[in-house]
């Protein structure tokens, strides 16, 4: 669309598969085609911003607010289109993830976690926990509403110092005498935040439907019935020192 602040996309062919990866909160699109027409694979990471979503629809009826569409070559064709009311949402060509983003908190826990414990005399620690966990290059993959409901269920206070809540995850110890299902269960009954920051996500993940949608929140039942702090009323908030807004009982 011309009012979108990212790159055209140089790829045309007369029929072709879309594929898609993700990391953190990063889409990767690989354009493939099909037949042997010549043309090369093409490629484009996607940022979501606040309000960024892809859908499928008519190619004639394309959301208010649509700056990019993959047409079907169907007859009426339909269109895959990326919309974006806020235009906080970016794409970049190419392949690349982000540079400076840390290991995936769903789909690279274990690699997450270590990045995470690693690194704890890095001044970004030196923050309190609630903007720690906005930061990318730990927390790839935890947003606004993510940070809220992992400080919640710990009842940790969101403006701790986050080195002073991650440092004692480095000397967590469990009873070795303790069976393998009961050091699970235990782990189960008692995660600490870096385990949220991969389980929390995944709840969402598997509650389906439309989710966190502004421009529809008549289909984010499932969603807001699942938030325990976030903008939930008789919780708290505050601004953080970026002007984000904490919730917190």
């Amino acid at each position: 669309s011309p009012v979108s602040k990212s790159p055209a996309v140089p790829f045309a062919s007369p029929a072709y598969r879309i594929s898609a990866a993700t990391r953190g909160k990063e889409l990767r699109l690989t354009l493939a085609p099909l037949g042997d027409d010549g043309a090369p694979e093409a490629a484009l990471v996607l940022r979501f911003g606040m309000s960024g979503s892809l859908r499928l629809c008519a190619a004639a009826d394309a959301p208010r607010h649509t700056h990019l569409r993959f047409v079907t070559c169907e007859r009426p064709p339909r269109a895959l289109c990326f919309v974006d009311a806020r235009r906080f949402g970016r794409w970049q060509l190419g392949a690349e993830w982000q540079p400076g983003r840390g290991p995936c908190v769903l789909a690279e826990y274990a690699a997450f976690r270590e990045n995470v414990l690693k690194n704890l005399a890095d001044k970004a620690f030196d923050r309190p926990i609630c903007e720690a966990l906005l930061n990318q290059k730990y927390f790839n993959g935890i947003g606004n509403y993510l940070r809220a409901e992992i400080l919640y269920r710990l009842k940790i206070p969101p403006f701790e110092k986050a080195r002073t809540v991650l440092e004692a995850l480095k000397h967590r110890q469990q009873d070795p005498s303790l069976t393998l299902s009961k050091k699970l269960k235990l782990k189960r009954e008692n995660p600490d935040l870096l385990e949220l920051c991969h389980t929390v996500p995944m709840e969402v993940v598997e509650l389906g439907g439309k989710g966190y949608d502004p421009e529809h929140s008549d289909d984010a039942a499932a969603f807001r019935n699942w938030l325990q702090c976030y903008s939930v009323p008789g919780m708290n908030c505050l601004r953080d020192s970026k002007g984000r807004t904490i919730w917190f009982q």
